[in-house]
């Protein structure tokens, strides 16, 4: 069976072996009849004995089937949630599992941070290259959009050649082009250096946040997908912390030196401690094939269109722009942070207003240990309601209330506090930090769902996700500055509080008629 008709029966791509019946056991070693039925009555579950066979029939024992998807069928456990196929999970041990998770959290943290960290330090330079605010802005701004762009290309890779190839790629030259950052002679080189490093810095999002469906149960993924954006939403809020102290007392091209030791770590962690975890890669496939026939089938397989045409399903488009409306409240909101507050209170170092970012920081980090957990908790309270069924939607429901209320309240809040000059510093700080821990209740649920929602294409699911979502973060970046200065922090608080309000909305319909949309369109795709 080929990759492609996987990808359309996936409760067909199993690869079964016969169940297994275990020899006789020598006299020595058979357990008394009586040993034998009290071990059947205990685990009535596991060992079977057919009615059939005589009282000195050999015992019975499962043989596990090896199972490419959680769709696929296979032997059943009685475990909460637990799914046919589940036992694909099992490769790893749970130690194994927070090794990975632990190292992919860490490379996550390193393109965000990179994205941000140079906020605090952005007049120095401007200085250094004698150019203008904007221009630096159009810096970050393009930053973004070659993560978006990346991730149309490793996606796809991800898929056809495995995760670890990928990721290590990607750590190797994140590191080289994190050095000649550091050392741009001039503005034209800072630029390119920086866009590469934002193109290579994509792939531990993507791949990584992949690898988590490979790995854990889907109602196990949102707590380990919660650990795992920790990293990438900890980064940009306590890389301009960090920056900020950097350059109050050294280079801004220290800041960057600090990257690529990070980044040297990331490479050591990926090479030797995560293993190649996906299921089945597509590039198998291509063994044995003609030369013409291997490129056409590749193209087929890395096509940035595989992604594209994903948006064709309602249900992944209203959540990538539900994401996005996340991302750009949280690149709007962090961005103008030394330009706005640092004149609203009175500051002036770097690191005064590097100090305003701990706030978010410190949400992101709290709402780490309870976000993910909430969202397979709301997992697990559908499945009993539902009798034992699950269904990939039912994980939106975890994140509504924390998106059309609590934070664009609090963005709300926040920016008429600043505008109108009331509440002091207490005030925004409390409406950072409240809003960091909601957005750690929004996005391991939407993040997951991108694994759950289309198994067998998961990878390229997440790859539009986050191509939505950093041409969002991208276009808050570029405007969040000029819009402010024209009509206010206060208005473009309000903007950004109605497109997450929105969002919540859309998240909301998706999760109820998002099932229906995807076999909708699935049907048209069966006709046509």
């Amino acid at each position: 069976m080929t990759y492609e008709q996987e990808e359309q029966h996936p409760t067909k791509a199993v690869e079964e072996e016969e169940e297994g019946i275990t020899p006789r056991a020598s006299p020595k070693l058979q357990p008394s009849r009586s040993r034998r039925s009290s071990r059947l009555q205990k685990r009535p579950d596991t060992y079977h004995r057919s009615p059939s066979l005589e009282d000195d029939s050999p015992d019975l024992f499962p043989a596990l089937s090896r199972v490419s998807t959680h769709d696929g069928p296979g032997i059943s456990d009685q475990r909460p949630g637990y799914e046919p196929g589940d036992e694909i999970y099992h490769k790893f041990s749970h130690l194994r599992k927070v090794t990975i998770v632990t190292v992919l959290s860490f490379c996550s943290f390193l393109a965000p941070i990179s994205s941000t960290s140079i906020l605090a330090a952005s007049p120095e330079v401007v200085k250094t290259f004698h150019t203008t605010g904007a221009i630096f802005g159009i810096s970050n701004a393009l930053y973004m959009v070659f993560m978006g762009l990346s991730a149309l290309f490793y996606g796809p890779l991800g898929s056809t050649y495995g995760r670890k190839w990928p990721m290590t790629v990607a750590a190797i030259t994140f590191t080289g082009f994190s050095i000649g950052t550091a050392l741009a002679p001039n503005l034209a080189s800072f630029f390119v250096f920086r866009l590469l490093t934002a193109f290579q810095g994509t792939c531990f999002l993507i791949v990584g946040g992949t690898v988590i469906g490979d790995i854990y149960r889907p109602i196990e993924r949102g707590t380990a997908y919660g650990w795992f954006l920790s990293g990438t939403l900890i980064g940009p809020a306590l890389g301009p912390f960090i920056g900020g102290i950097i350059v109050t007392y050294a280079s801004w091209r220290d800041i960057f030196w600090l990257q690529t030791v990070l980044a040297g770590i990331s490479t050591l962690g990926v090479i030797f401690l995560v293993p190649e975890t996906i299921h089945r890669k597509r590039s198998d496939e291509l063994s044995g094939l003609p030369r013409k026939q291997k490129v056409k089938k590749l193209w087929s397989w890395i096509n940035p269109w595989r992604v594209i045409k994903l948006f064709k399903y309602p249900n992944v488009l209203l959540v990538g722009i539900a994401a996005s409306s996340l991302v750009w409240n949280m690149y709007s909101l962090l961005t103008p942070i030394r330009y706005v507050l640092n004149p609203r209170f009175g500051l002036d170092s770097p690191l005064e207003g590097g100090l305003f970012y701990i706030a978010p920081g410190g949400g992101y980090l709290v709402g780490t240990f309870f976000g993910g957990r909430w969202a397979d908790h709301i997992v697990k309270r559908y499945i009993r309601k539902r009798g034992g069924h699950r269904i990939p939607e039912d994980r939106l429901n975890s994140c509504t209330v924390a998106m059309g209320i609590v934070i664009p309240g609090c963005m709300l809040v926040y920016g008429w506090s600043i505008e109108k000059r009331f509440g002091g510093i207490p005030l925004p700080v409390i409406c950072m930090f409240v809003q960091g821990v909601a957005q750690l209740f929004c996005f391991p649920s939407l993040n997951t769902y991108c694994l759950d929602v289309m198994q067998s294409q998961s990878s390229e699911v997440m790859a539009g996700n986050y191509v939505i979502r950093y041409v969002f973060a991208a276009a808050g970046t570029a405007a969040c500055l000029p819009v402010i200065e024209s009509i206010g922090v206060g208005w473009f608080s309000t903007i950004s509080a109605a497109f997450v309000a929105s969002a919540a909305a859309a998240t909301w319909m998706t999760a109820k008629y998002g099932a229906e949309w995807r076999e909708r369109v699935d049907r048209h795709a069966d006709d046509d």
